[in-house]
This record gives structure tokens, sequence and C-alpha cells, in this order.
């Protein structure tokens, strides 16, 4: 699953949903995450079963459009 860079999207927001909805436990890591998608355009957050896949991607998309953030997540099928 991959988190897309956006120009509104504050980056304590895009840090939070990975420690939050990613499980990111250590907030250096998903610092280090949210930075290389800040720099690359795109970052991965995790690599999950389609099912949980989507149920992520709906999620961070409601706290964002709660939020007023246009923050975008993809899945890519391996």
């Amino acid at each position: 699953m991959l988190i897309h860079n956006d120009d509104y999207t504050t980056k304590a927001f895009v840090v939070e949903v990975l420690v939050k909805i990613f499980q990111q436990v250590q907030w250096t890591k998903a610092a280090r995450i949210m930075w290389h998608t800040h720099e690359n355009g795109t970052g991965l957050c995790g690599i999950y079963p389609f099912e949980v896949a989507e149920t992520k991607v709906n999620m961070v998309t409601e706290a964002a459009r709660d939020s007023g953030f246009p923050l975008k997540l993809t899945i890519e099928e391996d």
C-alpha cells in the first residue's frame, strides 16, 4: 500500500496516521516514511492482505477528509 505526497496534508497528520492506523510503533520510523514520501512522491506504508488494505485506505481517507486533507493512498497488488 502506498501513501502519496500532496501539497496540503500536514506532515504531522501523515505521521499520526502512520502511528495510529498502520501501527508504526516507533515515531522515528513513521517520520522516516513521511519524509521519504515527501521527497519522492510516494512511500510504502505497509503490505497487507487486500481486504485489510482496503479497510485501512477507507479509514485513512475518512480521517483525512474529516480533517480537511486530500491525502491519497493506493493499493498495488503483488
